[in-house]
C-alpha cells in the first residue's frame, strides 16, 4: 500500500496566521517541509481521501491528485471537515449545473458519525443532504468494517461521550496500516486489528517541555482528555508492536520545526515525523 501524508499539521497549520514566532517565521521563508497544512492523507490503492481540512484543495493540486473513488472522516471537527466542499468543485460541472456522474464520490461513514454530519449547515440545510441530493456525494455507511475496492477497512471507535472520533485500519495482501490522526485517547489497544500493524499514523501526542512562553500543561488541561504525551505515545506504540510510526498532526503551538523532528527521529528507532508531500510504503 501507498499513503501519501497530504497535510501534517494540527488543528493549527504552520505557519499560523500573523505568528510571529521562530516556527512560523521559518516555515514562511523556506515554505514545505517547514511549513504544514492541515490534516488529511491519500490512499493510492484505493484512490481513498481521508478528512478534508481547508487546505484539501491546494494538497490536492500540490500531489497532482487525478481522482478520488472514496472519502472517509476520521471525525468531525472543524479542522477535518472545513474542506468538505472539494466535492462540489470536483464534480459539479458549473456551466450546466449538472454534476459528472462518473467523479461521483463515495463517502464510507461509520454509522455513529451520520447523525452528528447531519448537524453540519450551510443556507441550504445540512451539507450533507445537499451533496447528495446534487450527486456529489454518494453516501455509504457502515457499522465496523467495509471495502475500498481491494482494501479492508475497519473502523474502530474512541469512546468519549457523545463526541465521536475513528482509528481505521486499512489492510491489503497481508499488510496493515493502522491511521489514527487526532483524539485518540483512551486508544482502543485491546483490540486485535491495532496491533501489529506494518505502519502506525498517530498524533504524537502532548510535548510538555521548551514550549512557547514556557508554557506548562496543568495536570487538568482540556489536551489531557484527548491527547496523551509524546512519551505515553511512544509506549503505546511499542505495546501494541508497530514496526514503523509515522506521526501526524503536528500542532503549532508545541512550538517545534521540521529540524527539531528530526532530531527526535535520530533519538528514537522507527519513528518518523511526517511533513506535507510524504510517500509510506507497505
Amino acid at each position: 500500500m501507498k499513503l501519501t501524508i497530504l497535510g501534517s499539521g494540527g488543528c493549527m497549520v504552520i505557519p499560523k496566521p500573523l505568528c510571529g514566532c521562530r516556527v512560523c517565521r521559518e516555515a514562511r521563508r523556506k515554505g514545505i517541509p517547514y511549513s504544514r497544512g492541515g490534516p488529511a492523507a491519500f490512499l493510492h490503492d484505493a484512490n481513498l481521501l481521508i478528512d478534508s481540512p481547508a487546505e484539501i484543495t491546494t494538497q490536492l493540486n500540490r500531489e497532482n491528485i487525478r481522482h478520488i473513488r472514496y472519502l472517509m472522516l476520521t471525525h468531525l471537527d472543524p479542522d477535518h471537515v472545513e474542506g468538505l466542499r472539494v466535492v462540489e468543485q470536483i464534480v459539479l460541472d458549473f456551466r450546466t449545473w449538472c454534476s459528472y456522474p462518473e467523479k461521483r464520490i463515495t463517502l464510507l461513514l461509520p454509522e455513529q458519525l451520520e447523525t452528528p454530519l447531519h448537524e453540519i449547515s450551510t443556507q441550504y440545510g445540512p451539507a450533507i443532504v445537499h451533496y447528495t441530493e446534487s450527486g456529489f456525494i454518494e453516501l455509504v455507511a457502515f457499522k465496523e468494517r467495509a471495502c475500498a475496492g481491494d482494501v479492508n477497512i475497519t473502523a474502530i471507535p474512541v469512546e468519549r461521550n457523545r463526541k465521536k472520533a475513528f482509528i481505521y485500519v486499512y489492510e491489503k495482501d497481508g499488510k496493515k496500516l493502522v491511521y489514527a490522526p487526532c483524539d485518540i485517547k483512551p486508544f482502543p489497544e485491546e483490540r486485535r486489528e491495532v496491533k501489529d500493524a506494518d505502519v502506525l499514523v498517530i498524533q504524537p501526542g502532548i510535548f510538555e517541555t521548551d514550549l512557547r512562553h514556557g508554557f506548562c500543561y496543568p495536570a487538568d488541561h482540556i489536551s489531557r482528555r484527548t491527547l496523551y504525551t509524546f512519551e505515553e505515545t511512544l509506549a503505546l506504540a511499542s505495546r501494541i508492536r508497530a514496526k514503523q510510526t509515522v506521526f501526524v498532526h503536528l500542532e503549532e503551538y508545541w512550538h517545534r520545526s521540521y529540524d527539531n523532528y528530526l532530531q527526535l527521529e535520530q533519538e528514537h528507532d522507527d519513528i518518523h515525523f511526517a511533513y506535507d508531500g510524504m510517500k509510506v510504503c507497505l
